[in-house]
């Protein structure tokens, strides 16, 4: 299969184990940079990120609305790329440095993901780099409209001979290799798309990144990932699901339903304008009426909007919040059985993105799903507080260390 581009290309990761990354506050940041942007239906956000010796430091971030309030998949590449241009200029002036390319995230409902197998004899009876990359690329040697390529091969285990359930099969002894992989594949127009706004902002793609294997490097701990976990990232205009267990992605998903369709509902069913519908969503929306007190009300009369005074019932705006949230927990909860590997997931539900500050959603989510849930933040990176406890940084965070890990591989190979 021929890639249309090189930043799209299909490497053969390195399999090494999940490792936890204390990183050393004292640390200066004289190491390698990485930057991370995260493009969104109504945001974009840029993360900078210093490789120290004893892990990750984010030193800058960055973040604007989309310039004309449209999203990036509008196909105004003039003005998706200076709205990149600003977050990554306000996330330079922090690190107090300049960054010429970074790892992407994609994301949107043209994303499509299913597993594959790709089975090859071992040459030598040793199981060598040669070796896996025949056996990957025996995995993506798959039919797929001319219209889409694909963004990654994630291998998920290995087989040698009889032997099941292999991480790194590297320098092990057989004569047949089997390789699980999960392919991940998106239109081409839209990845162009992505790429082409990036020039425009003079930032060179490095790597095409799903998000939400970016922001799973950023918010699942090691445990979590072996134990069985899925991972929701809801955006303003998707929701992102993987399912990771035995420490590797098994299952994604995509959802074209994000925050900005219930600011739009907010909008309508009280006739205010969505800006203000977004500021009534952050500061007083809820998903559950046990938090709402009897005869609570919010107070519209300073809005510059509204001329007159006026009051609305706390409890008419989670009317419109809670069967909104439960129609998405329960898309989610059906995509979860469909995948088949309910069974598999036995530490939760983990719930990242700027939707997940929503009063109520973790009670919310495990009363509906019937497991724990709790907020993805950054874990086991250090950087700003307001970064570090918000989920809405966790693909920008996640952008960076998914590139700290592929230098990491890179340098250990040349050795």
């Amino acid at each position: 299969m021929t890639m249309t581009n090189e930043c799209c290309k299909i490497d053969v990761p390195s399999i090494f184990p999940d490792q936890t990354r204390e990183v050393d506050k004292t640390s200066s940041p004289t190491g390698r940079l990485i930057a991370g942007l995260d493009i969104g239906a109504s945001a974009i956000r840029a993360v900078i990120g210093c490789v120290t010796e004893n892990g990750i430091e984010i030193v800058g971030v960055g973040s604007t609305a989309l310039l004309g309030g449209r999203p990036w998949f509008a196909y105004d590449v003039e003005k998706s790329g200076a709205s990149i241009r600003i977050a990554i200029e306000e996330a330079e002036r922090m690190a107090d440095c300049t960054v010429t390319s970074a790892y992407v995230g994609i994301s949107g409902g043209h994303i499509k993901g299913f597993n594959s197998q790709g089975i090859t004899t071992i040459d030598n009876l040793t199981v060598s780099a040669d070796d896996l990359k025949r056996v990957m690329a025996d995995a993506i040697a798959i039919t797929i409209p001319t219209d889409r390529e694909v963004i990654h091969a994630i291998p998920r285990s290995f087989s040698i001979d009889d032997q099941d359930g292999i991480r790194d099969p590297l320098g092990m002894s057989g004569s047949r290799l089997k390789a699980q992989v999960h392919v991940v594949t998106g239109e081409s127009a839209c990845i162009q798309h992505t790429i082409e706004s990036c020039r425009r902002a003079n930032l060179e793609v490095t790597e095409i990144v799903l998000k939400q294997l970016a922001s799973s490097e950023a918010v699942l701990s090691a445990e979590e990932k072996q134990r069985g976990v899925v991972h929701v990232d809801i955006g303003g205009g998707t929701t992102d699901i993987a399912i990771v267990t035995d420490g590797a992605i098994a299952h994604t998903a995509v959802f074209e339903l994000g925050g900005k369709q219930l600011t739009n509902d907010i909008a309508a069913t009280l006739r205010i304008p969505l800006k203000e519908a977004e500021k009534l969503k952050l500061e007083h929306g809820c998903c559950l009426f046990s938090r709402i007190a009897q005869g609570e009300t919010i107070d519209l009369v300073s809005r510059k909007w509204s001329k007159n005074p006026r009051f609305i019932s706390r409890w008419l705006l989670v009317e419109i919040i809670e069967p909104w949230v439960r129609k998405l927990f329960h898309l989610i909860n059906r995509e979860i059985f469909k995948s088949g590997y309910e069974d598999h997931i036995n530490a939760g539900v983990v719930l990242s993105g700027g939707f997940s500050n929503l009063e109520g959603m973790m009670k919310l989510g495990e009363q509906l799903f019937k497991m724990p849930v709790r907020r993805g933040v950054p874990v086991n990176i250090s950087g700003p507080e307001n970064v570090m406890t918000e989920p809405e940084y966790a693909t920008g965070v996640g952008l960076v260390v998914y590139g700290a890990e592929k230098c990491m591989v890179e340098q250990n190979s040349r050795r």
